[in-house]
């Protein structure tokens, strides 16, 4: 089983993104797994295209793209990604869509093709607050998940994908009232792509 995880540079001012940060202590390899891992520019434009060349390149079962939410408490399993780039702020590339499509005539919508729930269910057991998500935003996170569900419906879901937002993570100067650490950001990924490779896939959880 091949695994590729992505994350994404820091943005809007931060100094760090906390999806960087777990994604650089991921481990090679556990149970049988390979994990490959990716950073994505903060970049409506540029981060499908990144994307689209690390999944070419690996060739992976599993991809699970994960990024930072400064205003969530939990870790939050996302389920659909909409056909809508909406910023309140700009990317790293000074862009600020308002209300455009991710990709022009494709559906208003796509659905992660992970197992949601026994994910959701191997996280909560391991004492990690988190949820099911029924909204990626409108920023680059939901913008590149639409783009990674679109990409697998082309090469006929040959890959499952989803994807994962992290609140911000500890800092004893920055983020002193986080509830979580980066460690436990490695750990929620490492998780819930093992209970995603042990799962048969579903369209809806």
């Amino acid at each position: 089983m091949r695994a590729l995880v992505t994350a994404f540079d820091a943005f809007g001012g931060e100094r760090v993104n906390a999806s960087q940060a777990a994604i650089k202590r991921m481990p090679p390899a556990i149970k049988g797994m390979t994990f490959e891992t990716l950073v994505l520019p903060t970049s409506f434009a540029r981060a499908p295209l990144v994307l689209a060349d690390g999944i070419a390149d690996f060739a992976p079962d599993v991809v699970l793209c994960v990024g930072e939410a400064g205003d969530r408490h939990n870790l939050c399993l996302e389920r659909v990604a909409i056909n809508c780039c909406d910023a309140r702020v700009a990317d790293n590339d000074g862009v600020r869509p308002a209300g455009s499509r991710s990709i022009d005539g494709g559906p208003a919508a796509y659905f992660s093709t992970l197992p949601l729930n026994p994910m959701l269910a191997a996280l909560r057991e391991a004492g990690l607050a988190s949820e099911i998500s029924n909204s990626a935003g409108s920023f680059v996170c939901n913008h590149v998940f639409y783009a990674l569900m679109h990409l697998a419906s082309a090469q006929g879901n040959r890959w499952r994908g989803g994807f994962l937002h992290v609140p911000y993570a500890f800092d004893p100067v920055a983020r002193p009232q986080a509830r979580l650490r980066v460690d436990d950001i490695v750990r929620a990924i490492v998780l819930a792509l093992d209970a995603a490779a042990h799962t048969p896939n579903s369209a809806f959880n």
